[in-house]
């Protein structure tokens, strides 16, 4: 891969061999400092009717990052692409196995049956599926990377480049379909079509990969009422009950609106008091944009942007090309999933229930987004040189 000719600037540079990519690290620390910030501020009021105590999600979200971070530190230092080779087939095993038993033990929220409860903890199994299909494509196309590359279609391009990849997406997609979890299922197959492309799948059999995705998400909407009333009020959101389906998007559309450019300050909006039910989760960012005005939501974006930018240079600069494969997807997994939350509360989408990275609320979810993190730390210890 040829590289570039342009130098970037010096906060953005390439740590020394062996050690961590400290720019990288820089913003993650940055993004978790933020999140905690605003999951404080979000959850006040929330925290303080459901439990009696205002610091309570900010407590659980220092406490599951604290943990996360000592259990992830072993692997950024003493993991290798190796060890994520031998992990990429326990993970995807391992998840294949929880989406099974959610879809039979499972715990209903919402209209869907999403979510497995494992002692004080709740983990929802589509989650960890994420990182463990792109580590798992990430290894099937490297490994066969000379018959993905190939002219031959029988035994070739076709069998190795979108059967076997298909195969493992159509597993964990089905599952997630299973579940009714529309927007689990559009991560899931962007992930996989991007991570294909990247791979060397030609672009023919993509675009047949992108059709079924499509396919399988409009018929998903179709047999599920649950799905159809989230796509009716995103539609017509102005002759929607505001008082019934529209509330949740409407009164974060207020938010986003009355921050203005300076915001009202943090911790003075208005919305978390009731109005946006749940602040601390999916529709954090509205208060972001109440509580910091347009020049939050920009920062919030920057960070985003720099964060999947520097995630990148990780990746063109990755020692093999499983490495490489495997950060550009937890990358491009982390700006797919900021974008569509974005989305969501914007209404430039229907409402799916998709969490911010690092602010929404949610151990697991915070949990596995600082272990995918780590994966991207531990692999820039054996970056190649250069800026």
């Amino acid at each position: 891969m040829k590289k570039q000719g342009w130098r970037s600037p010096a906060f953005l540079r390439q740590a020394p061999q062996g050690c961590v990519d400290l720019p990288f690290l820089a913003l993650l620390l940055i993004m978790l400092a933020f999140g905690a910030l605003m999951s404080y501020s979000a959850s006040t009021v929330y925290g303080q009717q459901l439990y009696g105590d205002g610091f309570y999600f900010l407590k659980r979200y220092l406490l599951f990052a604290a943990l996360s971070a000592v259990l992830t530190t072993p692997f950024v230092f003493f993991g290798t692409p190796e060890l994520w080779r031998g992990f990429a087939v326990l993970l995807y095993a391992a998840s294949v196995a929880l989406l099974i038993l959610v879809l039979l033990i499972g715990t209903v929220g919402g209209g869907a049956q999403r979510w497995l409860v494992i002692g004080p903890l709740t983990v929802q199994p589509s989650e960890i599926a994420k990182p463990a299909l792109i580590l798992m494509l990430a290894l099937v196309l490297t490994k066969h990377e000379e018959r993905v590359l190939s002219q031959r279609r029988r035994g070739g391009s076709l069998r190795y480049g979108v059967l076997l990849p298909g195969a493992l997406i159509g597993i964990i997609g089905l599952l997630v379909a299973a579940e009714k979890h529309i927007s689990g299922l559009l991560i899931i197959g962007m992930i996989g079509v991007s991570m294909m492309y990247l791979g060397g799948t030609r672009l023919r059999y993509l675009g047949a990969m992108a059709g079924v995705v499509a396919a399988a998400g409009c018929l998903l909407i179709l047999v599920s009422s649950y799905a159809q009333v989230r796509v009716d009020t995103w539609l017509h959101i102005e002759e929607v009950d505001p008082l019934g389906s529209a509330w949740q998007t409407l009164q974060g559309l207020y938010a986003i609106g009355s921050g203005g450019f300076f915001g009202k300050g943090l911790g003075a909006g208005q919305q978390k008091h009731g109005y946006v039910s749940q602040p601390q989760n999916d529709f954090i960012f509205t208060v972001i944009c109440e509580e910091l005005g347009f020049i939050g939501a920009f920062f919030v974006i920057l960070l985003f942007a720099l964060l999947v930018w520097r995630g990148f240079r990780i990746a063109y600069r990755a020692p093999d090309r499983f490495s490489s494969l495997a950060v550009f997807g937890i990358s491009l997994k982390l700006a797919l999933q900021a974008l569509l939350n974005i989305a969501v509360v914007t209404n430039s989408m229907p409402n799916t229930g998709v969490s911010l990275p690092f602010f929404s609320s949610g151990g697991t979810f915070l949990a596995i987004q600082i272990f995918e993190m780590g994966i991207v730390l531990s692999i820039s210890r054996h970056c190649k040189g250069g800026n």
